[in-house]
């Protein structure tokens, strides 16, 4: 018993002395070390804060621009307009690229990304036209999206015509009643969706495409010849169809793949 005493008081000798959050800490020493600790931690944290948002070795000086075709870099500088000399943690990336997007609709897609320790890069992608809309003397650039994006004072070559011989006034006729259910753009759409499908080797011979109707989409050629497509629907079917037909009756002036699967081609 004497014994089991002793070992009892020699435990508790040691425990910690102090006030009770000393003592739940494990002792003074360990207490100086989480002191010490902590405050390192908040210099460590505030020295970052101030690099990052204080120190000029953090700040925005220049701005890179890749991928540019029709645009030019200083377009997309100026139309970006990045916070030259603010801290490079605090540029916002997100409203940069939607001032791109509303200011420069050529702009398909945009990438900004901060390059540590002073730059912005600003990585584009343009659109590309794949159809072009008469427009008085202008015409309008069409992308694979059937999206509009810019107008331009010359045709660019091999970048088809799309001809829309619609009227939204007639109270009759398969061209206005296809502008009142579709609208105009979906109509669009479906021309782009006609011109991707098109055979590579037609599609660098298409002067225009002419839309009269969603089911009336019709290709014209630079040598006069005429294609009949129809809908957009199987495209990937009439495109075949088309090819073989071409090659069936070289001579034929005018091809009909609207039922792909009774083609038809006349005229020599």
């Amino acid at each position: 018993m004497a014994g089991s005493a002793t070992v009892e008081r020699g435990a508790r000798q040691e425990e910690p002395s102090g006030p009770p959050l000393v003592r739940r800490l494990g002792g003074p020493r360990r207490l100086r070390m989480i002191i010490v600790l902590a405050l390192a931690v908040a210099l460590l944290g505030g020295g970052t804060v101030w690099v990052l948002y204080g120190s000029r070795w953090t700040k925005v000086e220049h701005v890179a621009v890749s991928g540019t075709d029709v645009l030019t870099p200083d377009q997309v500088r100026e139309a970006a307009a990045v916070p030259v000399g603010s801290p490079l943690v605090s540029v916002d990336t997100d409203a940069i690229e939607a001032r791109l997007r509303a200011r420069l609709p050529r702009i398909g897609t945009v990438d900004v990304v901060r390059s540590w320790p002073h730059g912005i890069g600003l990585k584009v992608t343009e659109r590309k036209p794949v159809l072009l809309i008469g427009k008085g003397s202008n015409f309008v650039e069409v992308d694979d999206k059937g999206v509009r994006f810019a107008t331009v004072s010359q045709a660019l070559k091999n970048v088809p015509l799309l001809e829309l011989t619609l009227s939204a006034s007639s109270s009759s006729g398969s061209g206005a009643a296809s502008l009142r259910r579709f609208g105009e753009d979906r109509l669009v759409r479906e021309a782009v969706k006609v011109a991707d499908d098109v055979p590579a080797a037609v599609t660098r011979q298409i002067r225009a495409l002419k839309v009269r109707s969603y089911d009336d989409i019709s290709l014209e050629l630079t040598d006069g010849r005429t294609v009949a497509w129809g809908s957009a629907e199987k495209g990937a079917l009439k495109a075949r169809t088309l090819g073989a037909l071409m090659k069936a009756s070289p001579a034929a002036r005018h091809f009909d793949v609207s039922a792909p699967t009774a083609p038809a081609s006349a005229g020599s």
